[in-house]
């Protein structure tokens, strides 16, 4: 049986604003347009949503039903910054990720839940990781499809979770709600089931050949996940072909061992993130910004790895051929990705074993126990260092390039 999660930010681009200013917090704030203005609702805070404002409604009914509400414009660059933080949060857990909107999205967990505790750890993990890292709350839903993970999370919003353990517990749940609860039914088809007596999931269990009568092929579907049976796949986009986190620091550095201490973290996390993938880099690029803006990479390829010691290994090399100048901003990214090491090892080879079965062992324990509570000696030396120097630099302060 598959484990499907579906997270859904509460009331996003409302939460961020809250977030960033708390005073408006506890008051309904519509975000869209002005009320002089023309537009829609893109969002609302729950404060809103009990004088009845919801998406996509105009903004001058929104207006009419809560006058003494809080309009304000979107600020779509720091919802797309929040989003990219929330994404780096799932894509630890699994590399099979559907994103459908900047706030929603769905995971398949079947093949990696196990690394991290089970499904239910995974979903709860990624409430407080999401609520720690980027002062957001979610609601997570997990099921055994991607109609049950989905309906999961409505179920206790806000700030929810919820699991739908089969298709007997799905049916139990909706089997008296309005036949729109069903995935793919709309308006118009509601509307055509309606007509014909058919309001309910019940309505629809008991009416099984009527309704694909009534509307033809979707029929077939809809009589389907009715029944709970949902053989959707969660779709992943395209895989990039780089990965990278970078670092902009609050002063500028010129002190190369403070930089290399940054590389070596920036090295262990993007070590982990293709470890769990399960792919290998070729390509090691290093990225440097000085202090008057002059932007740098230096790279360079080696035999397919996604070893932590190679990654800092070759970025530290690369930024010994680097001006020694004040520095601003520092990063890695990696690129030339492929499946498997692909490398032909002859009788001759140097092979590292220890050190491979090393990496093999922090791996499975940063898995169990978390990226921030295994690390190694000389890693927790850096951690060190850098809090010394500045508390700026953080395991969460990196930023992913998507």
């Amino acid at each position: 049986m598959r484990s499907i999660i579906h997270v859904d930010m509460d009331a996003f681009y409302a939460a961020v604003e809250i977030r960033d200013n708390p005073e408006l917090a506890g008051f309904p704030l519509i975000i869209g347009s002005l009320p002089h203005e023309r537009g829609v609702v893109a969002t609302c805070s729950y404060e809103a949503r009990v004088y009845g404002v919801r998406s996509a409604m105009s903004i001058k009914e929104a207006y009419r039903l809560c006058p003494n509400g809080i309009y304000m414009h979107p600020n779509p660059d720091k919802y797309i910054k929040a989003s990219r933080q929330i994404r780096e949060i799932w894509d630890v857990y699994t590399d099979i990720v559907e994103n459908v909107s900047l706030d929603e999205g769905y995971l398949d967990v079947t093949h990696s839940a196990h690394l991290f505790g089970g499904t239910s750890k995974v979903g709860r993990s990624i409430k407080e990781e999401v609520l720690q890292q980027v002062g957001l709350t979610c609601s997570v839903g997990i099921g055994y499809s991607m109609m049950s993970a989905k309906i999961a999370s409505e179920e206790d919003k806000p700030d929810g979770f919820f699991e739908i353990a089969d298709a007997d517990a799905l049916k139990e749940l909706i089997i008296d709600r309005n036949v729109r609860v069903i995935y793919g039914v709309g308006v118009q088809a509601a509307s055509v089931l309606n007509k014909n007596g058919i309001y309910t999931v019940r309505d629809v269990l008991n009416n099984q050949e009527r309704t694909k009568e009534l509307l033809g092929k979707q029929g077939i579907e809809t009589v389907l996940l009715a029944n709970g049976a949902d053989n959707r796949k969660v779709l992943t986009p395209p895989k990039s072909k780089s990965l990278g986190r970078e670092h902009t620091f609050q002063t500028d550095i010129s002190d190369f061992e403070y930089l290399r201490d940054a590389l070596r973290m920036i090295a262990r996390r993007l070590s982990f993130k293709i470890k769990v993938d399960g792919i290998y880099c070729k390509t090691i690029t290093l990225k440097v910004t000085f202090a008057n803006m002059k932007q740098i990479t230096r790279s360079k390829s080696i035999a397919p790895t996604n070893s932590v010691k190679d990654i800092f290994g070759v970025a530290s090399s690369l930024l010994d051929k680097v001006e020694r100048r004040t520095i601003r901003l520092i990063g890695i990214s990696l690129s030339g990705f492929m499946d498997s090491p692909a490398q032909q090892l002859s009788l001759f080879d140097d092979v590292d074993y220890k050190q491979e079965n090393l990496e093999e062992l922090i791996l499975n324990l940063q898995c169990k126990y978390g990226l921030d509570k295994i690390y190694t000696a000389r890693e927790k030396l850096a951690r060190q260092r850098l809090n010394v120097r500045s508390d700026e630099i953080g395991e969460d302060s990196f930023n992913r390039r998507m």
